[in-house]
């Protein structure tokens, strides 16, 4: 599974302006995330259909990149992504783009890319 995060400027009408793309091209977004800081900010997310997606970012001439995401379960409590993030880091693995999926009966699943 890949995410796609899209360079954005932090200004009114940029996510609509990224999700009209892919939209357009009939592609569903099944999870997203965003980040503003300064004048910059970053839009990610995964979709129901990778090849399609990066054409239409493409297409649109987003900058972008695509990242390879894996998955894991935390319980849906304080304190558990915490350790989970720590004990990458302690391991020397840096996260790149992390967003929820689900979230059900106590357990949440992460989705996340990782430099490593």
């Amino acid at each position: 599974m890949h995410a796609f995060i899209v360079e954005c400027l932090n200004k009114p009408g940029e996510l609509a302006r990224v999700t009209e793309a892919v939209a357009a091209k009939g592609i569903n977004l099944t999870a997203s995330s965003t980040l503003a800081w300064g004048e910059k900010g970053a839009i990610g997310f995964l979709t129901n259909d990778e090849p399609s997606t990066r054409t239409a970012l493409e297409q649109a001439g987003l900058a972008h990149r695509e990242v390879e995401v894996l998955s894991f379960e935390l319980a849906d409590r304080p304190g558990t992504l915490a350790d989970a993030s720590r004990r990458l880091a302690t391991a020397g693995v840096n996260i790149e783009f992390l967003v929820p999926t689900t979230i059900s009966g106590g357990r949440v699943t992460i989705a996340a890319a990782v430099d490593n």
